[in-house]
């Protein structure tokens, strides 16, 4: 149905791949989508995608995000750490009241599991992802250094703030973590990516749908703001017209994309 699009051109392979977590030993599920006329005498440039949630997953289904990253050259990984769905119950909610957590090493250890196959350079690894995505990448570089360069996609920065302003603030009551914020505050600042922004040494693109209601505008500016103060090399990218789903539209998912590549292009 879709060869008069496709019969023209030539899409990356997609190949799932199990490896074990550096945390607990658990099996982890993750895909990689490799460039369309890949080379394996050559070393590619590793993108991690992080999906958003985290209660979801990614899947050996057709997506256009990962697909235009691959055919910009980038050998593209994309994890299901704990928390995704489809792995059982107990899988899912390891991340109750302890989010981000371990689903951090998950990530980092299915990276090292790529880089140990030869696959990639590990000197030229990229990073990005929206929503728990972007909170998850945020976190990453807020973890360590070893990204050349990030994009952070509609992020949470402060769970205080996201879960006094974002529309479904009434979900979060003793939900994602006991207590309201002002009885447990230290322990929703634990939890944000706003704690560990002192350590970023990462550049980092920042970019939100002007009309997210979801995470709001004003988180993706906590980081961006920070980033200006401490001089680590940054930008902002502001979408408009755009709520949470923020690709919804064609043009907006080649805003989203053409911006992200530009900017990890800046430090290949």
């Amino acid at each position: 149905m879709n060869s008069d699009v496709l019969d023209h051109r030539k899409l990356g392979s997609v190949e799932e791949i199990w490896y074990i977590s550096n945390y607990d030993k658990r099996q982890i599920q993750g895909w990689l989508v490799k460039p369309p006329n890949y080379d394996a005498s050559k070393e590619y440039p590793l993108l991690v995608e992080n999906h958003g949630g985290p209660v979801s997953n990614y899947g050996g289904r057709f997506s256009p995000e990962m697909q235009l990253y691959a055919a910009a050259g980038y050998i593209v990984f994309y994890p299901n750490p704990r928390g995704s769905t489809s792995y059982g119950e107990e899988f899912g909610n390891l991340l109750y009241n302890n989010y981000p957590g371990q689903d951090y090493d998950d990530v980092m250890s299915g990276v090292d599991e790529v880089i140990k196959k030869g696959l990639v350079s590990e000197d030229s690894l990229f990073v990005t992802g929206g929503s728990a995505g972007g909170i998850m990448s945020a976190w990453m570089i807020g973890k360590n250094n070893r990204f050349r360069s990030a994009a952070v996609v509609k992020p949470v920065m402060n769970w205080v703030s996201k879960t006094l302003v974002a529309d479904n603030y009434y979900g979060y009551a003793d939900y994602r973590y006991p207590g309201k914020p002002w009885e447990n505050f230290e322990n929703y600042m634990k939890f944000s990516p706003l704690s560990l922004v002192g350590n970023i040494e990462t550049p980092t693109l920042v970019m939100v749908g002007m009309k997210d209601l979801r995470t709001p505008v004003s988180e993706a500016k906590q980081l961006y703001h920070a980033l200006k103060w401490r001089k680590i090399e940054t930008a902002l990218v502001e979408i408009p017209e755009s709520y949470h789903n923020i690709s919804n539209r064609p043009s907006q998912l080649i805003t989203k994309v053409a911006h992200i590549l530009a900017w990890f292009e800046k430090s290949r």
